[in-house]
């Protein structure tokens, strides 16, 4: 078997993904794809830990447009991702998968509260780990809960499958001259503003010295590609 480029991902998936084309709520046709792809990463030996968005359901201060204090807005967006984790652990599973949900926020009768001993474990044995309530705070995206759930299993690189296919030089949908970059650094992400992934979670990952592949999920066999360390996308390091 051909060897992977990585022993153990944090993948981050966004929560607009997993609805589909209308990016709203599940599309478990999508779900299924990400699912076997995911497993056959876990064949070859890959340990997986995954955090998803909340953005089909919720996207925390965002939608609360004002409209409610920033901290209760957060807290919707992060029941949302439990919504998100537990539904594609049901789909993980659906396909051979073992996983288990781990919530930042503890609700025992619905998944595992989070514990770094825990956790470790679950990935030793072959488990995909859900990492669902963000970081548990607000004022904390997504984006930051992937960055650090990677520092604290020792992931040797951040996954990131978006709707967008890498890091480009400007907003591709704005400025028709946008050029995708192969590779940059996260000082250059910071510098020129570059909103790709939040200030918070780049500063941790440049911080922790964690590689991040940021790639298109459609189709979502690139999840497949990435792990085997084909280029594609951006790498940020």
């Amino acid at each position: 078997m051909e060897k992977t480029a990585y022993r153990r991902v944090l993948l981050k998936l966004s929560g607009e993904a997993l609805g589909g084309e209308s990016g709203r709520g599940l599309d478990f046709g999508v779900m299924g794809q990400v699912a076997r792809a995911v497993k056959t990463c876990v064949d070859r030996g890959v340990q997986i830990g995954l955090v998803t968005g909340g953005g089909n359901y919720w996207r925390g201060a965002k939608d609360g447009g004002g409209k409610m204090e920033r901290s209760r807005a957060d807290q919707m967006g992060m029941l949302a991702t439990v919504m998100n984790s537990l539904a594609m652990g049901e789909v993980l599973e659906q396909q051979g998968v073992p996983a288990r949900v781990m919530t930042m926020l503890d609700m025992p009768r619905v998944a595992e509260s989070y514990s770094y001993g825990r956790a470790m474990h679950h990935l030793e044995k072959g488990r995909v780990v859900l990492f669902a309530a963000g970081s548990g705070n607000p004022y904390f995206s997504t984006d930051s809960a992937a960055a650090l759930k990677a520092a604290e299993i020792g992931a040797d690189a951040l996954l990131m499958a978006k709707n967008i296919d890498g890091v480009y030089t400007a907003d591709p949908r704005k400025d028709p001259t946008a050029v995708r970059l192969d590779r940059i650094g996260y000082g250059e992400i910071l510098a020129k503003d570059l909103k790709v992934i939040d200030s918070t979670a780049t500063s941790l990952l440049r911080d922790n010295a964690i590689p991040t592949l940021i790639f298109a999920l459609d189709p979502p066999e690139n999840i497949v590609r990435a792990v085997m360390g084909e280029k594609i996308g951006t790498i940020v390091e």
